[in-house]
This record gives structure tokens, sequence and C-alpha cells, in this order.
């Protein structure tokens, strides 16, 4: 597995390779150990999977707070999706920062995010699936986000805000500078 740092600390880039014949290809996309000694001490407690039906759909930027907050491990298993991860962390050098990159069923990558960042997603394509693994189980009352079109943010969303097919709550989610400290930042 193919490992890449990005411009955001402990954000992870992860590609699985993929062995492949004329029948297809096999990738081992999730081993503990590897992942462990790039992320730290992680466990897993729930995967989710998510189908986005329209290209445009932005889910986000979702987080769960303390003392349900979660780290992410994201997946594309059908279709294409813009995978962005946004640092909150208080203090953080990369405070407001965010990563974006292409996940997709073809190119295998996947993205880490621990707890700290607002996550979110625009899918590229329809009927896109994505899967991912979390850290803590959900819970309604910890739910938390930021605006995914928040100008302070400097995301490049590949959708106008006009077209972009959205639920009503993430329309109605604060920006960042509304957010009260929730996550210290521990280097």
């Amino acid at each position: 597995m193919q490992i890449d740092t990005t411009a955001v600390a402990d954000v992870l880039i992860l590609t699985p390779r993929r062995f492949g014949d004329d029948r297809g290809w096999f990738s081992e996309v999730y081993r503990d150990d590897v992942f462990r000694e790039a992320a730290g001490d992680v466990t897993f407690v729930q995967d989710n999977q998510s189908l986005s039906r329209a290209a445009g759909t932005v889910r986000g930027l979702h987080f769960q707070r303390h003392p349900k907050a979660q780290g992410k491990l994201v997946r594309c298993v059908r279709g294409a999706l813009l995978d962005v991860a946004v640092d909150i962390r208080v203090g953080s050098p990369t405070f407001g920062r965010h990563v974006a990159v292409e996940l997709s069923a073809d190119n295998g990558r996947q993205l880490w995010l621990p707890v700290g960042f607002a996550h979110g997603f625009c899918s590229l394509q329809p009927d896109t699936e994505i899967l991912y693994k979390v850290t803590d189980t959900y819970s309604a009352a910890d739910d938390g986000g930021i605006l995914w079109d928040d100008p302070d943010l400097g995301i490049a969303w590949p959708v106008a805000p006009d077209a972009a097919v959205l639920s009503e709550k993430d329309r109605r989610l604060p920006r960042l500078s509304e957010l009260p400290p929730l996550f210290p930042y521990r280097s």
C-alpha cells in the first residue's frame, strides 16, 4: 500500500496496490498493521456507506464533537467524488486549510482524516457510492458541521452553488468563523 502525506498534517492518502489479470484485479484495501504504522493507534468501530444519486451532490462539511468525535477512512466504491478534509483544530498551523482529493472506484485511493477535521464530498458521477470507517459511533447529539461553500475555506468545488444538490441541514450550517473552539491541536 502506498501512503502519501498531504499539505495538512495528519491527513493521509492511501492507495492500495491492485494485482490484475484477465479476470480483473485483487486489492488489499485495509490492513490494520500498515494503517497503524502510518496513522497511529486507531481503532475503527463502525463502517458507513453512502449513495449519491446525482452528480453534483454535496454532503458536508460534517464532524462530531467530543465525546463522540470521529476519525474517518474514506473510499469510493462506485463512481467518483471530490473528497475534502478541513482542519478545525484550534492552534494548528494549518487551521482552516483543506485537502481535496479525487477518490474513485477506478483509482482506489482512500483519504484518512483524524479527529479534528470536518469532512465533505461532492459526487462527480451519478450513483456514486462511498464507504468509510469511523473511530466512534454516530451520535446525533454531537453532530456538527461547517457551511460547504464558506468563502474563507477557499475550496474549489466542482459544482456551482446554485447547481449543488444539498440537504436542508447542510444549507444552514455555520461558517468556520462562527464555530466555538472544539478541537485543540496537539503536535
